[in-house]
């Protein structure tokens, strides 16, 4: 199974950018955020055409989370049905593959000490106890997803340029660690440990080129989903060209059940792929496409198949 999370920055603007990529990546699950959509306005019939179920939760603000599935797609769940909704949409989850996803699009806190830095550190709580009340500790779970978090100081381009900003917080940090202590881990760091592997980079300043970025998509699996997690890929190249979102999208591929992640292997595409540029060139170049292939037939990556 491949999951993959993409922050499209507005789904209307970038709606043929998304449909390109889908088709090219193929993953069995994309979740989406801030589409800026209300649901009466979400394209389902254009992902229908491309074999994915869709569900949506927005109001058509800044906000917006999507799950598009391949895999099947049932007990939707849109929002925590608790104050941490006061936020806006952000939250959407649904069984998919056997897999309970979770698309989360946390809040900024624009400011530390603000109303609004303690009403994200409040929404990670409540993400958290979500997960406690929704979820058995030996289901299957991805939360996935645009944190507005850099985990740690690997993932920020400069940290002391960032001292005093939001993102980078010891309580923030601690929030979504205390996430993740559910028993999650996170899919990228499960294959590579280095700095500099960005998924959000500002449209100002040449950030992108300057490779001043942060690492705040994530996609976080539990236990034996980690155990099974084969790839991870943060697809820098999506960032390229016209009209991009500042996000690009975080991929992870999971082998079918009985089969863990070292007896899958690697495969051959991703170490022909530059970690630390992060990009899936070697893979376009292998002619599988942005995202290095479909997961079917690819060094045991799943296809189609359930967790």
């Amino acid at each position: 199974m491949r999951i993959a999370t993409f922050n499209v920055n507005s789904l209307k603007v970038r709606l043929e950018r998304v449909t390109a990529w889908l088709a090219a990546a193929r993953p069995d699950v994309l979740c989406l955020q801030e589409t800026k959509m209300a649901d009466s306005a979400f394209p389902a019939e254009r992902f229908a055409e491309l074999g994915y179920e869709a569900a949506h939760h927005g109001d058509g603000r800044w906000n917006g989370v999507a799950l598009l599935s391949r895999v099947g797609l049932v007990g939707v769940q849109a929002g925590m049905d608790g104050p941490a909704d006061a936020a806006g949409c952000r939250l959407l989850a649904a069984t998919c593959g056997g897999v309970r996803v979770h698309s989360v699009y946390v809040p900024n806190g624009r400011e530390v000490g603000s109303p609004y830095f303690d009403e994200k550190l409040q929404w990670l709580e409540a993400l958290r106890d979500l997960l406690d009340r929704t979820c058995g500790s030996g289901d299957a779970v991805a939360v996935c997803g645009d944190f507005n978090v850099a985990p740690d100081d690997r993932d920020v381009w400069d940290p002391s340029a960032l001292v005093g900003a939001t993102h980078v917080t010891v309580e923030e940090r601690r929030a979504l660690a205390h996430v993740q202590a559910w028993g999650l881990s996170d899919a990228l760091r499960l294959h590579y440990p280095q700095a500099g592997l960005f998924s959000w980079w500002d449209y100002r300043g040449g950030a992108f080129h300057r490779r001043r970025g942060m690492r705040i998509d994530l996609v976080l699996l539990s236990e034996g989903l980690a155990d099974r997690c084969t790839w991870a890929l943060v697809d820098r190249n999506e960032r390229r060209g016209a009209q991009p979102s500042d996000h690009v999208p975080v991929l992870a591929d999971v082998a079918d059940a009985g089969r863990r992640s070292d007896e899958a292997g690697v495969r051959e595409v991703v170490r022909r792929t530059d970690p630390a540029d992060g990009s899936a060139a070697a893979a376009a170049a292998a002619g599988a496409g942005a995202a290095g292939g479909a997961a079917a037939g690819a060094g045991g990556a799943g296809g189609a198949g359930g967790p």
